[in-house]
């Protein structure tokens, strides 16, 4: 897909409960980098710091590196733009034990670069191998009713 950026192991790695949208504070590189569908979300987290959110650990590369302002680093951390009613309801969960909040897509509506965010809790092993189960019973019965 043009244009979208996904963190695709989130869904395994995390128990996702509440979903919310957010922009984002770009320069211009890598508004177009992203809407080439460059860039990565792996290991990526959001951090909430005096009242304004941050995307931290996200991998947007410039998109021409020759005309790239000097200096330019491609993991900096970028400011998250939310309504203050969100940011207070995600300041409140974030209080309880084991849960965090992980970006999930980064695409683009109309002219403005969006961030799919998601509050989650961290699966345990055994989940995992649970969600791999289910997935693999899902493809069996799915090819058995193909035949």
């Amino acid at each position: 897909m043009l244009g979208n950026v996904k963190n695709k192991k989130a869904g395994f790695n995390y128990e996702i409960l509440d979903k919310y949208t957010a922009g984002m504070e770009l320069l211009g590189t890598e508004v177009k980098a992203i809407k080439k569908g460059w860039g990565s979300l792996e290991g990526a987290h959001v951090v909430i710091r005096s009242g304004e959110a941050f995307l931290v650990g996200a991998t947007i590369p410039p998109f021409q590196p020759a005309n790239t302002v000097e200096g330019y680093e491609p993991t900096r951390t970028r400011r998250l733009l939310l309504q203050k009613k969100e940011l207070s309801e995600l300041e409140k969960s974030l209080q309880n034990k084991g849960l965090t909040i992980v970006p999930i897509s980064m695409y683009n509506k109309g002219r403005y670069i969006k961030l799919d965010l998601a509050l989650a809790r961290g699966k345990k092993k055994f989940d995992k191998r649970e969600t791999i189960k289910k997935r693999d019973v899902e493809r069996d019965l799915g090819r058995s009713l193909k035949r």
